[in-house]
Order: C-alpha cells, then structure tokens, then sequence
C-alpha cells in the first residue's frame, strides 16, 4: 500500500535552532512529538524540547533535575572504562542509565497551522519532583469539554511512567500525579466518556515475558484506572515487529474509534499505522493496517538525531482531513495531511 500522507511543502515546520534554550549554558538538541491542540481560535503545538550542555572533546555532559529541583550537570571522561556511548539517547556509568538530554515541554503557536512561534503568554513546562528527575516527555492533549487533559511521560531512575496534568485556561496547569506506574508511556485519553467511563491507551513494557504492546484501560474519574485489557500485540515479520504504541486520542468515526498509532521493527524504523476500535466496546479491535499508512521517505524523517523515525502524539481532524504533527528522526517538528475516508478504505 502507497503512503497515504501529504508532508507539508514547508517541513520542516520547526528545528531545534527555533527554540531558544532554557538558560544560555543549554543547547536544544531536539524537537520531538508535539501534543496538539486548539485554543482561542489558534493551533497550539506542545513540543518535547530535548536539551543537553554544550559538549567538550573528550568527555560527555549531561543534565539532570538533582533532589533539590535544580538543574544539575553531570560529566564524564569518554575514555573511563565505566562508561558506555552506545545508544546516542541513554548512556550508562557504573552501571547506572542516564539521558544524554533532558525534555520539558514548550508551548509554540499558528495563526494557519504552518507557521509557528514560540508564545510570549505561555511558560514552558519543566519536569518537578523526584518521579521527573530526568525530565518529561511525549504529551498528549485530550479535549473533554472545556477541560485539556495532558497526558505525558515521567522519567527517573526509578523507570518510566505516565503523568496527568489539567487545564482549561492553559495559564493555570494542575498536575494530578503518576496515574500509570512503571514501566510505561504512549498513554492517549478518549475525547469523551462511553457508558459513563473514561478510557485510555496506554504501554505496558515486559522485556522478558510479553512485549510492548497497545492495552486499554478505564477510569471513572481520570485518576484511578483499572479493567485492563491488551488491545494490539507487535507483529512478528512486519513493519511493527518490534514495538507499538498509541498516538493521540483515538477519532469517534461512523465505523469506529479510529486510533493512528507507531509501530517499529527491529532496526528501529518507526512508521504509523490504524487501529479501528468498536465505539461501544472500544476493547473490540474491528481492523488494523496491514502495511503502514505513513513511513519515513523524505530525507528530514531519515537523518537526524535518531534517523528512520515517524513519530506522532497530536493531530487536528477537520471534516475528512487529518492533519499530524510528527516528530521526524528525533529531530525537527512536520505535518502532513491524511483523509480519514482514505484510512478507513484501507482498512476494509
């Protein structure tokens, strides 16, 4: 099956050279997976802001958010023997894992979804306590009622978990804790109740018995979630091989909750992909692609911080077009438009 996306003419839409750093001794290293949104008749991207200190020859910095809620530089030799330089994202010292950036979240807006600039009404989001001590990432923005709920990635040494936090105003942010525990991210809340519950995706990870597959669970009051139930397993010699996981809130259709989600095979390629869920029992899976609707083609979503990346958290549904915010090779911020009809045909 051919791509289905139309990229934006103008991608990338945003670099890391567009967002100023958060203090002038960091670099912003990446831009990854926006949350989107709309407010005051506006597009509001949430990016993830990747930052790290400026490097010397020969030795490796990072930060970190220490016990006291500072930002806390930690450097090593590259030649002692503790440390390990394989995975350009996580390194390891003396056996201890660490980011070699540290995420907030940064507020950027449009007038025509294309053009965005950093919002002088906004502050940027910073990763608080001891559950984010190496920063948050990856947040998805639900919209039930006048309520944007933020769902997004905690991480510690502890592990990876998923926080919520609640606006509706976005000058006023209520953070609501932890409400999935290690190990565990890609969390997307439905745009609106079903029999009186609210619903999630989420990802559970088990390295040794299972793997990292798509799961659904319920809340009656967005905080306290239960009735758990493993929606989409990775598929063995397919595109998806590896690892799935949900994108944003799943889109109420006429045939179903249509839900664009990321998948990767053992080389680390990340393409997206549809799920069609039941709209009355979304635990019932009515479809899933068998090929990728979107993969990464253009030279932007090849090379980069981590190349062959597609990478979505948001999206904007206007009748029958979608419009994704993707992250691309872990870099730069892009677009691209998709029919929901086109999707669906695909499905069948």
């Amino acid at each position: 099956m051919a791509d289905l996306a139309e990229r934006f003419p103008e991608n990338p839409l945003l670099r890391p050279t567009d967002i100023r750093p958060s203090i002038p001794s960091m670099r912003v290293e990446c831009l990854l997976n926006p949350g989107v949104f709309e407010f005051g008749g506006q597009t509001w991207l949430l990016l993830r802001t990747a930052e790290r200190p400026e490097q010397q020859l020969g030795r490796t910095s990072l930060p970190i958010i220490n016990p006291a809620g500072k930002l806390q530089i930690l450097d090593f030799a590259n030649d002692d023997p503790k440390l390990n330089l394989a995975d350009p994202r996580v390194i390891q010292y003396d056996g201890q894992d660490y980011l070699t950036t540290l995420s907030h979240l940064r507020l950027v807006v449009s007038d025509d979804g294309v053009h965005f600039r950093e919002s002088d009404s906004t502050l940027p989001i910073f990763g608080l306590g001891e559950l984010e001590s190496y920063g948050i990432e990856d947040c998805r923005v639900t919209q039930i009622g006048s309520q944007y709920c933020l769902t997004y990635t905690q991480v510690s040494p502890h592990g990876v978990g998923v926080g919520l936090m609640t606006t509706s105003d976005w000058r006023n942010i209520e953070r609501r804790g932890m409400i999935f525990p290690p190990h565990n991210k890609d969390c997307a809340i439905f745009s609106e109740t079903i029999g009186g519950k609210y619903y999630a995706l989420h990802r559970p990870s088990s390295p040794a018995l299972g793997g990292n597959y798509i799961w659904l669970a319920e809340s009656p009051d967005l905080l306290h979630w239960g009735g758990h139930r493993c929606l989409a397993h990775s598929r063995p010699g397919m595109w998806d091989s590896a690892r799935v996981g949900a994108g944003a809130a799943p889109i109420r259709t006429s045939e179903g909750w249509l839900e664009i989600y990321h998948g990767a095979n053992a080389e680390h390629r990340y393409c997206l992909g549809a799920l069609l869920l039941d709209l009355d029992q979304p635990w019932k899976v009515l479809a899933r692609s068998h090929e990728p609707i979107m993969e990464p083609t253009a030279e932007y979503e090849q090379q980069g911080f981590f190349g062959n990346v597609i990478f979505t958290n948001g999206h904007i549904v206007k009748g029958d077009e979608l419009t994704v915010y993707y992250g691309a090779s872990d870099t730069v911020i892009c677009g691209a438009r998709l029919s929901l009809q086109r999707i669906l045909n695909s499905l069948r």
